[in-house]
């Protein structure tokens, strides 16, 4: 069984620190920005959405718990915005650790998330996926994410060589 336990403060500097190092080799292999100029962009962009930690309003930060019984684990994590307006909900990190991975638990916890958001009347989830990231494409096309799009970009004044300088 698949639960979401909120971060606490105590819980978000290793959130903060992950997801920093994450996002940011993420910008670097999709964007081209160099690897100072990610890991900069990667933490201004936690600095923004999170001025207050995980009790942040807006801001939905939680551990995806995996439940046996009476205990249970932390799987991962999952960080998403609900638009109430909207009745929508954009997922900005969906992240299980390696071990938990190619084990069910991905399908699981957005099943639970689409349920849980359902009886809270949301009617749609929206979230990106890097191009690279096939086998995140594989769960969201599984558990039926359509495509909506494609990102593109270009880096200006830039030669192929001093992108990968920093």
């Amino acid at each position: 069984m698949i639960a979401f336990r909120p971060l606490t403060a105590a819980d978000f500097p290793a959130w903060r620190d992950y997801f920093i190092s994450d996002y940011a080799r993420e910008i670097v292999e999709n964007y081209r920005l160099t690897p100072g100029e990610a890991q900069r962009q990667a933490a201004r962009d936690v600095e923004l959405s999170f001025p207050d930690g995980p009790g942040t309003a807006g801001q939905q930060l939680v551990h995806i718990l995996a439940a046996d019984g009476e205990s249970s684990q932390s799987i991962g994590y999952l960080w998403y915005k609900p638009d109430p307006i909207m009745r929508s909900v954009f997922i900005c990190d969906f992240f299980l650790f390696a071990h938990c991975r190619g084990q069910g638990f991905g399908k699981a916890a957005l099943h639970q998330l689409e349920t849980q958001l359902a009886a809270e009347g949301y009617t749609q989830m929206m979230l990106r996926v890097a191009a690279h990231n096939t086998a995140a494409r594989r769960v969201y096309d599984a558990c039926g994410f359509n495509v909506t799009g494609i990102n593109m970009n270009k880096v200006l004044n830039r030669t192929g060589d001093e992108q990968r300088k920093d």
